[in-house]
């Protein structure tokens, strides 16, 4: 299993991952106490083997505290999907988010045109997304996205090429906070880690996620 990886800012500037400078670790220092332990919680998530996490730089101007992964879905050396998943904290609370965190996702997979073309995919999409917190029974509030379907020609010296297309799911949500006004992190990041295999079309993980209904017709594996 995978122990989730990333890299955390408190908006001041970037963590380095080799050495961390002084000044980088008094700004992890400044960070507060819930978006501490909200960030060790994504840490030290267990992961289903087929997602891989890797660090990736957090955004400076959403938030004073971010936290940023990447990840992919793997099956030998094909990648299946894609995305990101990016943690904000402003302590002093946010009108939009109805709270102090906020997670916001991209998470991006190639499909068959047949099943591109489906005018319920949207829709169903979307019901990954809420049905996966869901399904862990995770609060949360304030859900806002899109879902956008894509498709690539290729004429000329390209021609050769198969036409492709793609479905991406871009998302955030206010997680519910709990004890000490944290939120659990390490659920929202597993629920997420479902909605990535889901849109990967891979199989269910266990009993309790037999509800969850795979893409067919996907595109084949995309080489790394």
């Amino acid at each position: 299993m995978a122990a989730a990886q990333g890299r955390l800012s408190d908006g001041a500037g970037e963590m380095d991952d080799a050495k961390d400078t002084e000044e980088d670790a008094s700004h992890a220092n400044a960070a507060p106490p819930p978006f501490r332990a909200a960030v060790d919680a994504l840490r030290t998530a267990r992961l289903r083997p087929q997602i891989e996490i890797e660090p990736t730089p957090p955004p400076q101007r959403l938030a004073p505290f971010t936290y940023a992964l990447e990840a992919a879905v793997v099956d030998g050396d094909q990648e299946l999907a894609d995305g990101r998943l990016v943690l904000l904290h402003d302590p002093a609370g946010h009108d939009a988010w109805h709270g102090t965190f906020r997670l916001v996702t991209l998470v991006r997979a190639e499909l068959e045109a047949e099943m591109a073309a489906d005018p319920l995919l949207p829709e169903v999409c979307w019901s990954w997304l809420t049905g996966a917190l869901q399904a862990r029974g995770l609060g949360y509030g304030e859900p806002s996205g899109t879902v956008t379907r894509a498709s690539s020609h290729y004429f000329g010296g390209l021609s050769a090429r198969p036409a492709a297309s793609q479905i991406e799911i871009r998302a955030s949500w206010t997680p519910r906070e709990g004890l000490g006004g944290v939120p659990d992190t390490a659920g929202h990041l597993a629920s997420w880690c479902d909605l990535l295999a889901q849109v990967a079309g891979l199989p269910p993980a266990g009993p309790g996620d037999a509800s969850v209904v795979t893409l067919p017709q996907r595109r084949g594996p995309q080489s790394r």
